[in-house]
C-alpha cells in the first residue's frame, strides 16, 4: 500500500474535500449525525471550522488546527468514524477489500486536503466552498443553499447576501 505523505500545515487553514463511497447521496439525510461527529471530534481534537458546505455525496471545509499541532487526519478519519458509526441501518453492499478490513461503505478511503498559504488563497476556497450548490445546480443562488456556512459568513460582513449570482469560479478542490 502506498504511503501518502501529508504536508504539515504550520497553523494554516485546510481545505478539505470528503466524499461518500460511490457517491451515494447521503449526506443531506444524514446531516445531523454529520454535525454531531464534528462537534463530538471538534471536543477531543479542538480546530476551528472557517467555513462548510454539505452536498448530498460530498462536503467541502475549511478547519484550521491549535497552534502547534499538525495532525489533522486523525481529526478528519474520527469525523468520518464517528459519522459511519451513526449510520446502523445504512446498507452494506460493498467489495471484499472493505469487508476484510471491516470498513463500511460510507466513505471515500481517502479525502482531499490543501493546505492555504496565503489570504488571496482563503478567500478563493472560501468563495469555491459557498458556490458549490450552484456549480452542481441544487441552488440558484449560494444564499438558498441551507446546509453551508455562506449565511454565517454574511452575518460576519464577508459576503453580501447577493454575492455569487452570475458568476463563475475557477476549481479548488474537485
Amino acid at each position: 500500500m502506498p504511503n501518502y505523505r501529508r504536508f504539515p500545515p504550520d497553523n494554516r487553514p485546510i481545505f478539505i474535500t470528503l466524499v461518500t463511497y460511490q457517491r451515494r447521496p447521503i449526506l443531506v439525510d444524514h446531516r445531523g449525525a454529520l454535525r454531531h461527529a464534528l462537534e463530538q471530534t471538534r471536543n477531543s481534537l479542538p480546530f476551528d471550522l472557517h467555513a462548510i458546505v454539505l452536498l448530498p455525496d460530498h462536503c467541502h471545509l475549511i478547519m484550521q488546527l491549535p497552534e502547534g499541532e499538525t495532525d489533522f487526519s486523525v481529526r478528519i478519519n474520527q469525523i468520518k468514524g464517528r459519522f459511519s458509526r451513526a449510520l446502523p441501518g445504512l446498507d452494506e453492499t460493498t467489495d471484499h477489500s472493505r469487508q476484510k478490513r471491516r470498513e463500511r461503505a460510507v466513505w471515500q478511503r481517502r479525502f482531499w486536503e490543501h493546505v492555504i498559504r496565503n489570504e488571496e488563497e482563503f478567500a478563493r476556497h472560501l468563495d469555491y466552498i459557498h458556490f458549490n450548490p450552484v456549480k452542481h445546480g441544487y441552488a440558484e443562488r449560494c444564499r438558498d443553499w441551507p446546509w453551508s456556512s455562506f449565511h454565517r459568513c454574511v452575518g460576519k460582513g464577508y459576503y453580501d447576501i447577493d454575492w455569487g449570482v452570475n458568476i463563475e469560479l475557477d476549481s479548488a478542490g474537485e
